[in-house]
């Protein structure tokens, strides 16, 4: 075979093989083929995309590009985000569905541009070890049903190597190279049951609607051909979820959470999403689910569990007072609020220093972003719409109003749970 060849085959709009695809995969992997001939590839597939069948065959060829975990735990579910601004559901999905007896296994990664990574999150917890060995991982999980780490082992490299030129090659949105990233280390990771929380909207990967449903049926559909119960919730992400954005900041709002005093949007999605990750197991429906999940938050065993995970990787929750300048940006006139646009919010917290560009770069886990409006609230001339927690680096006030749209006209609320694709 010929990597030119198989190029020009993709071009033509004819349909790879197995053999082919892997021939491309496995060359990249071992230094055979260049970066310009994969970036050739790529732009091919983003350009003309790839059927189901070759779609599954990439798949599964990043899948088998390395380790898998064995963890040998019974009821194990995992949770994907295709990531967003203020997205801190992780820190309350965990420890909640753990709680309930039903086992968690999560690798999570750092934030990268305006969205947040939620291994920077829990580092803002002094002392949270995010690199645990695959023993500790698994004795962790058994002991107290949860453990989150980065990424461990040799994992999927296929995906790490490939992931990393699809930014300059352009293919970043491409629906099958998302798809069989996200399920190839979803499938590695051994759980028996996974729910992939899809973010739609300006501060989410994918922006249209119609795309994210392709996206989502196409990844229920790859989870299923492996016998795995998947399901994947669309979710909005026009808006910041929650009210925080920043990593110490969103570790609070997580708190928060955890003893029933969160933001409505953020138990509202923690809430369905648990409910999905455990009524597999229970043998119960989905509305049963939800109540029990919302019961943990109230008697406060799902605070009680973040505490115990907390402690078991070295956190010290003591740490979590933030530190910095503050500044208050008032809204000029009364009104409705119609905007409060996502990707600007998230920019901003970036600018501060909440996020990086490169993954060398270091970050500030004090500073951010803590919004005290959402989509539909009415506020008089003079209320404050965010407050800023900075050190050096200060925003100016145009650019923070620059992210709010205020409309004499009443506005609805926006929806936070667009569909449910299973």
């Amino acid at each position: 075979m010929n990597v030119l060849d198989i190029i020009d085959k993709k071009e033509k709009g004819e349909l790879l093989s197995k053999e082919e695809i892997k021939y491309v995969i496995d060359g990249y992997l071992d230094g055979s083929i260049e970066d310009y001939q994969m970036s050739a590839f790529l732009t091919e597939v983003d350009l003309l995309g790839l059927s189901f069948e070759e779609t599954l065959a990439l798949t599964d060829i990043m899948l088998n590009s390395g380790d898998k975990l064995s963890l040998d735990i019974e009821n194990l579910a995992d949770k994907h985000s295709t990531g967003g601004v203020g997205d801190k559901t992780t820190l309350v999905l965990l420890p909640l569905v753990a709680s309930l007896g039903i086992n968690v296994a999560k690798m999570s990664g750092r934030g990268l541009g305006h969205t947040g990574g939620t291994i920077d999150k829990l580092e803002s917890i002094r002392g949270f070890n995010t690199s645990m060995s695959f023993n500790d991982f698994k004795k962790q999980i058994k002991k107290i049903g949860v453990a989150l780490t980065g990424q461990m082992a040799n994992l999927v490299p296929a995906d790490k190597k490939i992931y990393a030129l699809r930014d300059v090659s352009g293919s970043v949105d491409s629906i099958p190279l998302i798809a069989s990233s996200i399920m190839s280390k979803k499938l590695a990771s051994g759980s028996d049951n996974i729910v992939i929380d899809l973010k739609v909207g300006s501060g989410a990967l994918v922006e249209s609607l119609d795309e994210a449903r392709r996206l989502g049926k196409l990844m229920v559909k790859i989870g299923k051909k492996y016998g795995k119960s998947t399901t994947c919730l669309l979710t909005n992400m026009d808006e910041p979820l929650g009210y925080a954005v920043g990593n110490k900041l969103e570790v609070i709002e997580s708190i928060d959470t955890l003893k029933g005093k969160g933001p409505d949007d953020l138990e509202k999605l923690v809430i369905e999403l648990s409910s999905l990750m455990i009524y597999p197991f229970k043998n119960i429906s989905i509305s049963e689910a939800r109540e029990i999940s919302y019961e943990n938050i109230k008697n406060g065993k799902a605070y009680q569990k973040f505490k115990e995970w907390v402690q078991m990787q070295g956190g010290d929750l003591s740490s979590l007072k933030v530190n910095g300048n503050v500044m208050e940006v008032h809204s000029k006139k009364d009104g409705y609020v119609k905007k409060v646009d996502a990707l600007s919010i998230g920019k901003l917290a970036h600018k501060l220093g909440a996020g990086r560009l490169k993954k060398e770069d270091v970050i500030n886990h004090d500073v951010g972003i803590v919004l005290k409006v959402k989509v539909g609230d009415y506020v008089k001339k003079g209320d404050v719409l965010l407050t800023i927690i900075y050190d050096k680096i200060k925003v100016t006030e145009e650019e923070v109003l620059e992210c709010f749209e205020i409309s004499v006209e009443k506005v609805l609320p926006q929806k936070l749970i667009i569909d449910i694709i299973k």
